[in-house]
């Protein structure tokens, strides 16, 4: 099954570059292994757009990641990296953490929050002292909710009940 969009749903553009950036399109369209041109610079586009709406929109909902370098020798930068991350429950969906050469950890933070949310906990995370790198990329597509809050029938156990979200199939993985 194709994973290309109908020639219907497809516009064309053309434009003109310098030899040589056009060159080196060809070379990175050849070293990712991808049938065209169009392709990459969909991709490139698709990441300028979310880019964009990250700095233009505050209130717009992003998902994405956010990744750090960082030296765990410094005091508490462990301690306080996972506060910074307790502090924007809501928004940071998962992490995953490696220790790499000479006492430096890499951490990979997915997140889905509004635009605003996500540059101020990069912001946060910035300014803990140990950081050496971070980068957030984003992108306007959404993690799909799983469940709602509901109310169980009034047995006054105070329980509630998750049930599927809208077009969440009962009985389907996670």
């Amino acid at each position: 099954m194709s994973t290309e969009p109908p020639l219907a749903n497809l516009a064309r553009l053309s434009m003109s570059l310098p030899a040589e950036l056009f060159r080196q399109l060809d070379v990175m369209v050849e070293e990712r292994g991808l049938p065209s041109r169009s392709q990459l610079i969909a991709e490139l586009i698709r990441h300028a757009l979310a880019e964009h709406e990250a700095l233009t929109r505050p209130d717009e909902m992003l998902a994405g990641t956010i990744t750090l370098v960082y030296r765990g020798d410094r005091g508490r930068v462990r301690h306080q990296l996972a506060q910074t991350q307790a502090d924007y429950l809501k928004e940071v969906i998962s992490s995953q953490h490696v220790f790499l050469e000479d006492d430096q950890s890499l951490e990979v933070l997915l997140v889905q929050g509004p635009a605003v949310r996500l540059k101020a906990l990069c912001d946060a995370l910035r300014g803990i002292r140990g950081v050496h790198q971070l980068e957030l990329v984003t992108t306007t597509a959404l993690l799909p909710p799983l469940y709602e809050q509901d109310d169980v029938e009034a047995d006054g156990s105070g329980i509630r009940e998750q049930k599927p979200a809208r077009g969440a199939r009962k009985g389907a993985a996670a």
